[in-house]
């Protein structure tokens, strides 16, 4: 996060600062003047490309002109646009996930509430809670969130399965016996993307699949020690570090959407990863259940990890992108907009109420998900601040890379990292 300011007398300074470039702007009425909003997001792959065009096509339907600031990397991203806002420079929306990166935009009054829109729209009544208590600070909400990514897909190359003889996996124990076969194929058994926000991905659908919802949420939501240091950590501890021996020499460094594409060319089994990932297979001409297929793997009672991008507005004193803000707003979750973006993004409808049978048989698969309570697994971002994720995210790398460090050990830094608050 760009400040971390918590005097009370820094909202003040920076609100001076937004007045005063409000007050530079424009007096013409806003119906005299041309409906436009510039967007900070950092949809920059070809299928996320695709999905951003549905919201600008949407927003140029209602009559405005959508001014696309993509910056690569959500933490280049969301800098450069908490930069401006403080800066008194803001653009009239911009892209978060689903979390607590913006709490101290919120904590400066930085940015504005979109309750009453909700109040009006019934969003509240048709948005999942995890994902509602999200995007709700002290009573309000201060996000609109636009989909629904489920992080603990395991994507797979139909062809590859078929010429190995294998069959759709259902849990981890059951995966490690194909990777090995594909491996003695000569192909890559696991897509691999060697950064560190892959690594604590793969890592976490390793837990809720090994582990399951209870010892997921005694991690994650009550940041239990002892949970960590349990014989059902350690086996989760031992089957990720098994998969290290199914990655590639080329994954340190290698993108998210790189990976995805050696599945999509048949030149890797699978991928592990979000739902975002099923984006790449659309962009690419490919169908759910023929070119490949999805699963979550899973042996302790399944767990759907439910994360998500919102979009929020900062405070402005220009009356036309105040207008566009709740244009904007209204429009990206607009049931038919929710469709067209999703099918694009290969997310779900944040919407529990809109139709997905359109949708493919992933997306159909996650919705179903979604939409059980018992299934609904808060994500990471959603349960822990950045501060104790990036410290997670650190030993999870670590141990990762350093095939030598035992589970016992890791299982002690993990819980240390726990506390950092």
């Amino acid at each position: 996060m760009v400040f971390k300011s918590r005097d009370r007398r820094a909202p003040t300074t920076l609100l001076t600062a937004l007045a005063l470039a409000g007050a530079a702007l424009s007096a013409q009425p806003a119906a005299a003047q041309e409906l436009k909003a510039e967007v900070i997001h950092w949809w920059t792959s070809g299928g996320e490309s695709a999905a951003v065009k549905v919201f600008a096509e949407q927003f140029k339907k209602a009559g405005g002109t959508w001014i696309d600031t993509a910056i690569a990397g959500g933490a280049n991203a969301r800098t450069a646009a908490i930069n401006r806002t403080v800066g008194g420079t803001p653009p009239t929306m911009m892209q978060f996930n689903t979390g607590k990166q913006f709490d101290e935009l919120v904590e400066n009054d930085l940015l504005t509430d979109v309750d009453a829109i909700a109040t009006e729209q019934k969003w509240k009544d048709k948005i999942p809670g995890p994902i509602l208590a999200a995007t709700t600070r002290n009573g309000k909400m201060f996000a609109v969130p636009v989909n629904i990514h489920g992080q603990n897909w395991l994507f797979y190359n139909t062809e590859v399965l078929r010429k190995v003889g294998a069959e759709e996996p259902k849990t981890w124990d059951d995966i490690l016996p194909i990777l090995d076969k594909i491996k003695a194929a000569g192909l890559i058994p696991l897509a691999f993307s060697g950064q560190k926000t892959w690594e604590r991905n793969l890592f976490n659908a390793v837990l809720i699949g090994q582990g399951g919802p209870d010892l997921w949420m005694s991690v994650y939501g009550k940041k239990d020690a002892s949970a960590v240091k349990s014989p059902a950590f350690k086996s989760v501890a031992e089957t990720f570090g098994k998969l290290r021996n199914y990655v590639d020499p080329g994954a340190p460094g290698r993108n998210w959407n790189d990976a995805s594409t050696l599945v999509i060319q048949g030149k890797a089994g699978f991928q592990v990863n979000g739902d975002w990932a099923k984006g790449e297979f659309i962009a690419a001409g490919q169908t759910a259940g023929k070119e490949y297929g999805c699963t979550i793997l899973s042996k302790a009672g399944g767990g759907y990890v439910m994360g998500g991008d919102v979009f929020a507005f900062p405070k402005t004193k220009d009356p036309v992108a105040q207008k566009a803000q709740v244009v904007l707003a209204k429009m990206m979750l607009e049931p038919e907009t929710q469709i067209a973006f999703n099918t694009k993004k290969g997310s779900i409808p944040v919407r529990t109420d809109v139709d997905v049978s359109s949708m493919d048989v992933c997306a159909q698969k996650g919705a179903k998900m979604a939409a059980d309570k018992s299934q609904q697994a808060p994500a990471m971002e959603l349960l822990t601040p950045p501060s104790v994720t990036g410290a997670v995210e650190d030993v999870i790398s670590s141990y990762w890379n350093t095939p030598a460090q035992s589970p016992d050990v890791f299982a002690d830094k993990f819980a240390a990292a726990l506390k950092q608050i």
